[in-house]
């Protein structure tokens, strides 16, 4: 799968763009400077850079080495520092009630390990900390969608498969959304997507 993504970050000078995830920018006010947070599978750190950017502690990961490598190139171009790292998340060892928030925009894992790569990222928060979360719906590939996510339609997920995996936090925003993307040359045009915003207990 590295190899896949590898591929697919060299092939273009930024393939989903060098601006954040509109609904991420949406959220801001949530966010606070001096907070530690996670960019999960961040690929060429649009999201990542741009947390740092307002003032944020972040550290970003993801499987690529060749779009952890172009996050770095990023964060240098806009002054500011990232803690970036090379892993698989289906056997990284995540941080446990590490950070202020995690933020997941476009990752989909297959079937079999998407609650449990959902339940690492709940538990990477600390009591209190803030999940924003954004991803493809099932009906992006029911409408033939062309504006970016996996072809597996099982890999998508619509808001009761996020209240389910994500049960016990506090939900603060849980909506299907159909946004007109412009994330770079794979993210475009109009799109079914899920959102969340949750917090973990105190």
């Amino acid at each position: 799968m590295s190899a896949f993504w590898d591929d697919k970050f060299a092939g273009h000078a930024h393939a989903y763009g060098t601006e954040p995830n509109a609904f991420l920018v949406s959220q801001r006010h949530r966010l606070e400077r001096g907070m530690e947070v996670l960019a999960v599978a961040d690929g060429e750190g649009r999201n990542g850079v741009w947390l740092a950017q307002q003032g944020m502690r972040v550290t970003t990961v993801d499987g690529s080495a060749v779009g952890v490598q172009k996050a770095l190139k990023l964060a240098l171009d806009r002054r500011v520092n990232i803690r970036a790292q090379v892993a698989d998340l289906t056997d990284w060892r995540w941080p446990v009630s590490t950070f202020d928030a995690v933020v997941a925009v476009f990752i989909h894992f297959a079937p079999e390990l998407r609650r449990d790569m959902h339940h690492a990222m709940y538990a990477a928060l600390k009591p209190g900390g803030l999940l924003i979360m954004e991803g493809f719906h099932p009906a992006q590939r029911d409408l033939g969608l062309t504006s970016g996510g996996p072809p597996v339609r099982d890999m998508l997920f619509d808001a009761e498969t996020l209240a389910a995996d994500f049960q016990g936090m506090d939900i603060l925003e849980l909506e299907e959304a159909a946004p007109h993307l412009d994330e770079g040359p794979l993210h475009q045009g109009e799109a079914r997507t899920t959102r969340l915003v949750a917090r973990r207990p105190e």
